[in-house]
């Protein structure tokens, strides 16, 4: 655990589902302070508890309502269905300004989860920078990653792509995939996540198209040092 982690909480809104749920876990193994937040704080501290005992109590990590982990935490991860998007932004935004906002949503609309569809915005994540306003940067991350490896110790044999309003704000949130055990990529400014989100889908298709569960993506011919 290093001096960073011990300084820094991250909340993870709609913490409670499958998505976050193994997100806190990995941050949360890796030193951080992890807030889990959700509509309901009931089944926050049920999820909250369910994960240091995962941990055997070696790690904080707190379950209660989205907006008050937004209001104490330095990173905000929205890892919530993306009917929930909106509302939920709307929610916290007040308590946002001067911080780092993660979003991890992909548009999933059934029954066509297989393919690419995307809001006005062009992306969720462009959509939740119009909702936020100013004085909030804004990423997306972790959508090429299936929850079935988080709550693991395994190793995750796929890359995580990362797009933001600055390059700071991207630096950040690189950090918490590798905290994350990932191996992680700036992409590029906000407006890349209109590819990184469609990729959700396509990764979708190809588990229903080939029988697979777990389908990702590497990024080759680059070095990853540079």
């Amino acid at each position: 655990m290093d001096n960073e982690s011990l300084m820094l909480t991250i909340a993870v809104l709609g913490g409670t589902g499958k998505e976050g749920k193994g997100l806190a876990y990995r941050w949360a193994k890796a030193g951080y302070r992890v807030l889990i937040g959700s509509r309901l704080s009931e089944r926050a501290v049920t999820v909250a508890s369910e994960i240091m005992q995962l941990l055997e109590g070696s790690s904080s990590v707190v379950g209660t309502t989205n907006l008050e982990a937004a209001t104490q935490a330095e990173i905000i991860v929205l890892t919530v269905p993306y009917a929930a998007h909106r509302e939920t932004l709307d929610n916290v935004k007040d308590v946002l300004k001067g911080k780092i906002l993660v979003d991890v949503t992909s548009l999933s609309v059934p029954p066509m989860v297989t393919k690419v569809q995307m809001p006005p915005a062009g992306s969720a994540a462009q959509e939740a920078r119009e909702i936020v306003g100013e004085g909030v940067e804004v990423a997306a991350a972790f959508q090429s990653i299936s929850h079935k490896h988080l709550l693991t110790d395994e190793d995750v044999d796929c890359d995580v792509l990362v797009t933001g309003t600055s390059k700071d704000a991207r630096a950040e949130v690189l950090k918490l995939v590798e905290a994350a055990g990932l191996i992680g990529w700036d992409a590029g400014p906000i407006e890349n996540s209109i590819v990184v989100e469609g990729l959700a889908s396509v990764l979708r298709y190809i588990n229903k198209q080939y029988g697979s569960k777990n389908a990702g993506i590497k990024i080759t011919g680059a070095n990853h040092n540079s």
